[in-house]
């Protein structure tokens, strides 16, 4: 059966799914990413998950995946395929499209950021159709953007449209993993949030 495979990596967890041609789900698993454990090890966990799709697709369906869509968060050369820098991931100038198309066998793989695929879908199947201009924000461990115009999600001139994450919103807060400090997700993200819940209530387990 023809199949893709599909994986978000996010800056805790990594989601993936196999998808058919005629876009029925056939299989979806996730993953940590293990970014306590430092940006190679990241890109490593990245790198396995996708030849583990690809082995379980072999297998269940009798043939490779004609292609894989991977999204990953932070500033992107999509032209490149390299993974510019992420700051909840520690990477910078990853060569990520090259590595995942040796590892999958040579098939094609398109390298996008992870929001801008998100807003991307949202504009052609979900609450953005039918929008000529709209923003989707996606509000996680960071905070990111992705803004359609005409149809499309415009990466911006340099590859980080949409970062609103890392706009600074109090000189002087809390450090972030960009070098600033302050920035948008470092108070409002799913983990800024849960940090703080987790110090107001005395309960280190506590979450967003």
């Amino acid at each position: 059966m023809k199949h893709i495979i599909a994986l978000d990596v996010g800056g805790t967890g990594m989601k993936a799914a196999l998808i058919g041609a005629d876009t029925t789900l056939l299989h979806e698993a996730r993953r940590p990413t293990g970014r306590e454990r430092g940006p190679d090890a990241v890109v490593t966990a990245i790198l396995d998950f996708a030849a583990e799709l690809r082995e379980i697709g072999e297998r269940r369906f009798g043939e490779p995946p004609l292609a894989a869509g991977v999204g990953v968060p932070g500033v992107l050369d999509e032209d490149r395929g390299v993974a510019v820098f992420a700051a909840n991931l520690g990477w910078r100038d990853v060569p990520l499209r090259a590595l995942l198309t040796e590892r999958l066998g040579g098939i094609p793989v398109a390298l996008g950021h992870d929001v801008r695929m998100g807003g991307l879908a949202e504009g052609r199947i979900g609450a953005g159709g039918g929008a000529r201009r709209f923003l989707f924000v996606a509000i996680g461990t960071g905070i990111a953007g992705a803004i359609g115009v005409g149809g499309r999600i415009d990466p911006g001139a340099h590859g980080s449209s949409g970062e609103i994450g890392h706009i600074v919103v109090r000189p002087g807060g809390p450090a972030c993993g960009c070098g600033q400090s302050g920035c948008l997700e470092t108070l409002a993200s799913a983990s800024a949030v849960g940090r703080a819940w987790a110090d107001a209530s005395g309960d280190p387990a506590a979450d967003a």
